[in-house]
C-alpha cells in the first residue's frame, strides 16, 4: 500500500511537502551540473585520460547512453517498490560513479563512470518527479512545484560548465567530479531522513523481458548514433541502427501481449500523453541538440575560452531558469505553454543567425535570452504534463517516457546538428554556414512540434 505522510496538520503537510520540493529539486540540480559538466573541459579531461577522437565522443556521451537506456525502467520500478528507495539508491551510485570519474586514468574508465552515472541520474530524476507528483496532488501548488523541478534543469545546465571550468582552472577536471561525488552524498542523507516513502497501491509483476528488450534496443540505438559521428556507413553503426530497430519493434510486440507491461501501450491513446512525448523528443532534438553543440562551435570557431563560453551558456539556461521559475503565474495550460515555449525557442534560434560570423555580445544575448526563455517554458511544461498525462500511480513511469523522449532526442539532435554542420560547412570547413543551417533546422522542428502538441487535445 502507499506510504504517505501523515497528515497531523495543514502546517506540517505543507512543511514536508516543501522539504520533498527542496531536497527533490537540489537532487535534480546536482544531476544536471553533472551531465553538462564536460562541456566546458573536455580538452582537459581527453589530455588527462589519454582519449582520442572516438573517446572524447563517449566522454561526452557516456552519461546520455545510462540515462536514456533506464529512465523508463527506473520509473516503473519507483512506482512498483518505492519513489524514495529507488530516489537514495541513485543518489549512491551517483556519488560512487563520481569517485570512477575522478579517479580515472583512462577513457575507457571514465567513460565507465560516465555511463553509472547516467544509470543513477535516471534513478533520481524519475523518483525526483513521482515523488513530487505525490507531495502535490493537482491545482496551482502542482503546477508551482512542477515549475520549480523544471527550473532546476535550466539552473543545473548554467551552473555545470561554471563548475567543471572553475576546477579546471584552479586545479585540475578531477575536482569537479569529487564535488558531485560529495553533494551526492549529502543527497543520500537528505532523502533517507526526510523524504516519506511511497508506491502504487497494487504492485504490479516486473516485466522482466520488456524491461530487456527496451534497454538492449535504446542502448542499440544511441550506441550507433555516438559512434555515427565518425561515420554514419561504418559496419559498426548500421550493426546499431539494425539491432536497435529489431529490438524496439521486439519490445511493441512484447508490451502489447504483456499481462504488466513496462510501458502500457494504452497511454498513447491520450491525446495528452502524446503531447507530452512529442514535447520531450522535440525539446531534444530542437533545444537541447542544437545548444550543446554552441560551446564546441565557441572555441573551434571564435577561439573563445572555456569560461567565455560558460558565461555564454549561463546567458540561455538563466533566462530558462527565471523562466521556469515564475511560468506557473501564466494563465496558459501545459500544453499550450509547451507550444508557446517551442515558439520562443525557434524564434530564439533565427535571431542567432550569423552570430558566428558576425560575433557581438548584443546579438548572442539577445537570441540566447529568447532562446533561454523558450527552454524555460518547455521545462516547466514538461515537468508538469510527464504527470498529468498518466494515471497518479504511474507518476515514475510518466515521468520516465517523458525524460526518455527528451534526452534520446537530444542524443540524435546533437547528432544531426554535427552531422548538419560537416555537410554544409563542406570542404573550406565554412563553420559559419553549418551553423546556420543547424540554426534554421532546429528552428523549423521546434515549429511543427509546437503545432503537434496544440493540436492533440485532450
Amino acid at each position: 500500500m502507499t506510504e504517505l505522510m501523515e497528515p497531523a496538520t495543514a502546517v506540517e503537510t505543507t512543511a514536508k511537502r516543501s522539504t520533498t520540493l527542496a531536497v527533490t529539486s537540489a537532487a535534480t540540480l546536482l544531476v544536471l551540473m553533472n551531465y553538462v559538466a564536460p562541456l566546458a573541459t573536455m580538452p582537459a579531461i581527453a589530455a588527462g585520460v589519454d582519449a582520442g577522437v572516438l573517446g572524447r565522443t563517449w566522454i561526452l556521451n557516456g552519461i546520455a547512453f545510462g540515462l536514456s537506456a533506464l529512465l523508463l525502467v527506473t520509473g516503473n520500478l519507483a512506482d512498483a517498490y518505492g519513489r524514495r528507495r529507488m530516489f537514495v539508491i541513485g543518489a549512491v551510485v551517483l556519488a560512487f560513479s563520481s569517485v570512477v570519474s575522478a579517479v580515472a586514468n583512462d577513457p575507457g574508465t571514465f567513460v565507465l563512470g560516465r555511463i553509472l552515472q547516467g544509470v543513477a541520474s535516471a534513478a533520481v530524476l524519475t523518483a525526483s518527479l513521482g515523488l513530487i507528483g505525490v507531495a502535490y496532488p493537482s491545482g496551482p501548488a502542482r503546477v508551482r512545484a512542477t515549475g520549480m523541478w523544471g527550473a532546476m534543469i535550466g539552473a543545473g545546465i548554467a551552473l555545470g560548465p561554471w563548475v567543471g571550468g572553475l576546477f579546471a582552472e584552479w586545479g585540475s577536471w578531477r575536482g569537479a567530479y569529487w564535488f558531485f561525488a560529495a553533494g551526492s552524498a549529502l543527497v543520500v542523507f537528505a532523502g533517507a531522513l526526510v523524504l516519506s516513502e511511497s508506491r502504487a497501491a497494487v504492485r504490479p509483476r516486473f516485466d522482466v523481458r520488456g524491461t530487456v528488450v527496451f534497454a538492449l534496443g535504446v542502448g542499440a540505438l544511441l550506441f550507433a548514433v555516438t559512434e555515427g559521428r565518425l561515420g554514419w556507413t561504418r559496419p559498426t553503426v548500421l550493426a546499431g541502427l539494425l539491432a536497435a530497430a529489431v529490438l524496439l519493434g521486439t519490445f511493441v510486440l512484447v508490451e502489447r501481449r504483456a499481462l504488466h507491461p513496462l510501458l502500457d501501450l494504452r497511454l498513447f491513446r491520450r491525446p495528452l500523453f502524446l503531447a507530452a512525448t512529442l514535447g520531450a523528443l522535440t525539446t531534444g532534438l530542437a533545444i537541447i541538440g542544437v545548444m550543446s553543440y554552441v560551446p564546441t562551435v565557441m572555441q573551434l570557431a571564435l577561439g573563445q575560452t572555456p569560461m567565455i563560453t560558460a558565461a555564454v551558456v549561463l546567458i540561455w539556461s538563466g533566462a530558462s531558469f527565471l523562466t521556469s521559475f515564475f511560468a506557473h503565474r501564466l494563465p496558459l495550460g501545459g500544453r499550450h505553454q509547451l507550444a508557446v515555449g517551442l515558439l520562443f525557442a525557434a524564434v530564439g534560434n533565427l535571431i542567432l543567425l550569423g552570430f558566428v560570423e558576425r560575433w557581438s555580445w548584443l546579438h548572442a544575448t539577445a537570441g540566447f535570452v529568447v532562446a533561454g526563455i523558450g527552454s524555460g517554458l518547455v521545462n516547466a511544461a514538461l515537468a508538469r504534463l510527464a504527470i498529468e498525462s498518466v494515471p497518479p500511480e504511474r507518476a515514475g513511469t510518466g515521468s520516465g517516457i517523458n525524460q526518455t523522449a527528451r534526452y534520446v532526442g537530444s542524443s540524435l539532435g546533437v547528432a544531426a546538428v554535427v552531422a548538419l554542420v560537416a555537410a554544409v560547412a563542406g570542404p573550406s570547413n565554412d563553420l559559419s554556414a553549418g551553423v546556420n543551417a543547424a540554426l534554421v533546422a532546429g528552428a523549423g522542428v521546434a515549429l511543427l512540434g509546437g503545432v503537434g502538441a496544440l493540436l492533440l487535445r485532450r
